[in-house]
C-alpha cells in the first residue's frame, strides 16, 4: 500500500497505514482534491480554451454539456496528464466566487499505454489490490463493456469500480480502442485512475 500512496494516491494517515476509507474525501491524484478550485492550478483563459476544445467529448450522453472537461499537460509525477470535471460554464455563469465556479467535481489521471493492453490492465490490478485494502466497506465491481463514446461498440473499456453509500466513486480501468476510432479522433489509451463526486457519477451513467 505504501507503493500505491507515493505513486498514485496521497492520503493522510495520521499514525497508522490501517485506515479504512467510507469516501473518497482524503485522497488526492497528483495533489489535487474534488472540491478544489481549478483556478489553483490554471489560469481562466486556459480553463475557458479547454472547455471549449473539448466541449463535444461527451455527445453520447443525455446531456452532453451539463459539465465541462478541462485537461492540464505538465510533467507529472505520475500521470501522462490529468483531467477535471466540474460545471459547464454557461450553468455558472451567474455564480459571483469565481472558485466557487471552477470548483472540482472530479480528477482522473491518464498513463498512455498505446497498444500495450496487457500491460495496462497489469497495472490496473496492482492499484486495485492496493485500493481495496481501503475502500472496504465500497461497493466493489468489475466489469468489461463497450465503450459508449465508440458507436460501433467495438472499443471495450475493462475495469474496477468502487461506489460509495455518498453516491461518491472511484474507478481503475484500460481502454482498449478500436483502431480506426482511435485514429480518426487522435485518442491514446491506456490506464485510468479517477475519484469523482456522485453528481459526475451519475452524469456519466445518463446515456
Amino acid at each position: 500500500m505504501k507503493k500505491l500512496l507515493v505513486l498514485l494516491f496521497s492520503f493522510f494517515l495520521l499514525s497508522s497505514l490501517s485506515v479504512f476509507a467510507d469516501d473518497i474525501s482524503d485522497f488526492q491524484i497528483e495533489g489535487i482534491n474534488i472540491g478544489d478550485s481549478l483556478l489553483d492550478y490554471m489560469t481562466e483563459d486556459e480553463i475557458l480554451e479547454e472547455i471549449e476544445l473539448n466541449k463535444n467529448d461527451y455527445l453520447h450522453l443525455n446531456e452532453p454539456y451539463k459539465y465541462a472537461e478541462v485537461y492540464l499537460w505538465k510533467d507529472f509525477p505520475t500521470y501522462d496528464s490529468v483531467t477535471f470535471k466540474l460545471e459547464n460554464i454557461s450553468s455558472s455563469k451567474y455564480v459571483g466566487n469565481k472558485n466557487e465556479k471552477y470548483t472540482i467535481l472530479s480528477v482522473r489521471g491518464l498513463i498512455d499505454y498505446n497498444e500495450d493492453f496487457d500491460s495496462c490492465l497489469q497495472k490496473r490490478d496492482e492499484i486495485a489490490a492496493d485500493l481495496s485494502k481501503v475502500f472496504i466497506n465500497a461497493d466493489k465491481w468489475e466489469s468489461i463493456s463497450a465503450s459508449p463514446s465508440d458507436p460501433s461498440g467495438n472499443s471495450i473499456l475493462d475495469g474496477i469500480w468502487f461506489n460509495f453509500d455518498s453516491g461518491d466513486s472511484a474507478s481503475i480501468y484500460c481502454n482498449n480502442w478500436e483502431e480506426t476510432f482511435r485514429n480518426k479522433n487522435n485518442l491514446s489509451e491506456g490506464l485510468t485512475v479517477s475519484i469523482k463526486s456522485g453528481e459526475i457519477s451519475n452524469w456519466l451513467s445518463d446515456y
